[in-house]
């Protein structure tokens, strides 16, 4: 991918318009989650409703940590933020008190996570935080490719950013909210990778 397809990426996310991104899984659809009405455009065009929440992918752990609450940030979160991250690993948290991303229910939560592509990491970096979803309709399969994304949305994209064929397995989706981790979905990452990175059972 050209930089200055990453260019137009960052300026459609910040026009509020939904841009296909390669993550290091699937493609993802993403929108800006700091643009007020762009995480809506993102969930009328995968044909859901907020009652399945989005995550959000971030430049760094630094940015991604910055969105849960600081009170319930353990030393284990951050040990496998330092860890894990940049991988195939979205952590759900306490979102910290006032942030106000329209990201789906639960509104007391919020899942993150830093993929290993640098193409996300760069446009997060410029953008902020990306409200980001597998690129496909609700209960349908995601395209491997950015041309597959880019006919499956038609219009309802403003641009696709190839990265070549992308179909890995989903990210590992872990609930650290409370003192007992709680695995949601399985992907590369397993709970004692996890247990391994925190240094402790968590």
């Amino acid at each position: 991918m050209s930089t200055e397809q990453i260019a137009q990426a960052v300026a459609a996310l910040r026009a509020g318009l939904l841009v296909g991104l390669p993550t290091d899984t699937v493609y993802g659809l993403a929108a800006s989650a700091e643009v007020p009405g762009a995480t809506d455009r993102l969930f009328a065009a995968k044909g859901r409703g907020g009652d399945v929440p989005v995550a959000v992918l971030c430049a760094d752990a630094a940015q991604a940590l910055a969105l849960a609450d600081p009170d319930t940030l353990g030393d284990g979160v951050r040990r496998i933020a330092a860890r894990l991250w940049p991988g195939p690993l979205t952590l759900v948290l306490r979102r910290r008190q006032g942030l106000a991303y329209a990201l789906g229910e639960p509104e007391a939560t919020i899942g993150v996570r830093c993929p290993a592509e640098p193409v996300v990491l760069a446009v997060a970096a410029a953008v902020g935080p990306l409200a980001t979803s597998s690129a496909n309709r609700h209960g349908e399969p995601t395209p491997p490719t950015a041309a597959g994304v880019a006919e499956h949305f038609g219009t309802d994209v403003a641009l696709v950013v190839d990265g070549g064929t992308r179909a890995a397995p989903p990210s590992t989706v872990v609930d650290a909210t409370g003192p007992d981790w709680k695995v949601l979905r399985e992907g590369e990452l397993t709970l004692a990778d996890l247990t391994a990175a925190a240094g402790h059972a968590p």
